[in-house]
């Protein structure tokens, strides 16, 4: 399970390893052009949901329990990217392709 730290508060925010991957392509690609925007997921203990307004001038930092990069998927990527350019910002949609049939992750 990886996390996610977001602005001065130590409260990581957990996500599993393999979608961590994939959101930080699709947000440090919002943020490098100086977009800001909504995040949301619900909670790995389905107590809940949450939502976060990301800004490029706010810190972020992402740590992965596994030592070598996942696989890729373009498919989720492009998923997660066009729900970031709606007005509900981004959200943590599930996998739905064939994690066999992708191209290596880019380092």
């Amino acid at each position: 399970m990886g996390s996610m730290f977001y602005g001065a508060t130590a409260d990581p925010i957990f996500v599993e390893d393999r979608a961590l991957a994939h959101l930080k392509v699709v947000i440090a690609t919002k943020l490098r052009r100086n977009e800001s925007f909504t995040l949301s997921w619900r909670h790995p203990d389905g107590s809940g949901r949450s939502t976060i307004w990301l800004h490029p001038a706010i810190p972020l930092r992402f740590v992965f329990d596994e030592p070598e990069p996942p696989t890729l998927s373009p498919e989720w990527i492009t998923a997660m990217a066009h729900s970031a350019n709606t007005s509900g910002g981004i959200s943590l949609v599930p996998e739905n392709v064939d994690p066999d049939q992708q191209e290596p992750a880019q380092p």
